[in-house]
């Protein structure tokens, strides 16, 4: 039996490889597609994250379930990946200066759809991990996911800083290779995890069952509805500044008082301060939900986004406005967390024990699925209406009009979501 220090070990490695992954190029793909002349195309790129989380980790979810092994549809997923990601990056490489949409973003979507799966996937092996060896994934698998917040940073920065033919990474298609090694790397990698169970053709479920489908009832009880309604409205929050902030600061080195300033020629570095942010925000999640309960956190969270967005609106990256992106970053803990994980375990203690991991399903399908895409779109069609590719100027009109959409949805929200916070309520059983 393998030690459970050397256990949590190798599955801290597993969840900074993961978010590694992503980091790579997540928060600069926009960044690069503005460079190479496709920045109007930036919303597809980033609703393809959205509309593959509809239906690929239900469906790599069954497979790791009834047929495969979780650790080796991880790797099998990775492995793909891994592949196509690179073969995206060898696409722009081998176009140089002409890259075109369609094949770039058939190779890229592609890789997204078996990496979004692994998200999921990654959990699952953690969760069997720790089970197996007596240990308790609800006690001990935050400080590991923290890990992937970690990996996601330490990806960003080296996307930011290092440099392949003088061209920073962040502002090429080697961000595109660096992700495709990493999923190799991992691909390899979840092979080495313990080996998880497989039901075959035991306990079979409906069609509806296996799909969650039966968590559709839940939009029966009107205070489900409305709650799943907003998760997805403001799930189309997620995606905006992943798409275009690093796009946005990067616009400012036209002008050459401003290049050489840190935020707009470390652009990636400024916005990691994002994700250290969630990292801390995390910690306080148990004490607001215990303290508030669920609608005044998802307020927080919805008001956390219209700072977000307004900040970048007002910012500059000349001393002090530069201080406001940093506000911004700082901010977006709270808007991320206050809103995935405390909506999570909202619908966690709500509802009833058979239907929990289809309502998390349901949950996740709302607001990184339906809502990212919509929100990607909708967000799309407001930077191509301020023509900002053009008229750099205009950036300012389309953050501050996310802002006020994220205020409206708030104002809306604290409307007609009908809560009452019971500090003594326990979970359904």
């Amino acid at each position: 039996m393998e030690s459970k220090s050397n256990l949590k070990f190798r599955l801290i490695v597993m969840n900074f490889l993961e978010f590694a992954v992503w980091g790579a190029y997540l928060t600069s793909l926009g960044r690069y597609l503005g460079n190479i002349g496709l920045g109007s195309h930036i919303k597809w790129f980033f609703a393809m994250q959205g509309i593959v989380s509809i239906f690929m980790p239900t469906l790599m979810g069954i497979v790791a379930d009834r047929k495969m092994e979780a650790q080796k549809v991880l790797s099998l997923c990775h492995g793909f990946a891994g592949v196509f990601m690179l073969g995206a990056g060898y696409y722009c490489m081998s176009a140089g200066g002409n890259v075109e949409f369609a094949p770039l973003f058939i190779l890229y979507s592609i890789s997204l759809a078996f990496f979004m799966p692994t998200i999921a996937l990654t959990n699952s092996v953690a969760y069997n991990a720790l089970r197996s060896e007596g240990m308790d994934p609800v006690k001990e698998f935050p400080p590991i996911r923290v890990f992937g917040t970690i990996g996601f940073i330490c990806s960003m920065l080296t996307t930011n800083f290092l440099k392949f033919g003088g061209v920073a990474m962040q502002d090429s298609y080697t961000q595109l290779i660096s992700s495709g090694i990493l999923s190799v790397i991992l691909c390899f990698y979840a092979l080495s995890m313990p080996k998880c169970p497989v039901n075959r053709g035991e306990g079979k479920q409906s069609f509806v069952d296996a799909f969650g489908l039966k968590a559709f009832t839940l939009f029966k009880d009107s205070q489900f509805a409305v709650f799943f309604i907003f998760s997805m409205l403001l799930g189309a929050s997620l995606q905006i500044t992943n798409g275009y902030a690093n796009t946005f600061l990067g616009s400012f080195a036209s002008e050459p008082e401003l290049a050489g300033t840190f935020a707009v020629k470390h652009s990636n570095a400024l916005i990691a301060i994002s994700q250290a942010s969630e990292t801390l925000c995390i910690l306080l999640i148990p004490f607001c939900m215990k303290r508030f309960g669920i609608k005044k956190v998802m307020l927080i969270s919805m008001l956390a986004w219209v700072f977000r967005f307004g900040f970048f609106g007002l910012g500059h990256p000349s001393w002090p406005g530069v201080l406001l992106f940093v506000l911004s970053c700082i901010v977006y803990g709270i808007a991320f967390d206050f809103f995935n994980i405390s909506g999570s375990l909202y619908v966690e203690q709500r509802t009833d024990k058979d239907i929990r991991s289809s309502a998390q399903g349901l949950f996740m399908m709302m607001t990184n699925g339906f809502g990212a895409s919509i929100g990607t779109l909708a967000a799309g069609a407001v930077i191509d209406a301020c023509d900002v590719f053009n008229t750099p100027a205009n950036w300012p009109k389309a953050w501050f009009i996310f802002a006020g959409y994220a205020l409206v949805v708030a104002i809306l929200f604290a409307i007609f979501f009908k809560y009452k916070h019971e500090p003594e309520a326990q979970p359904a059983k």
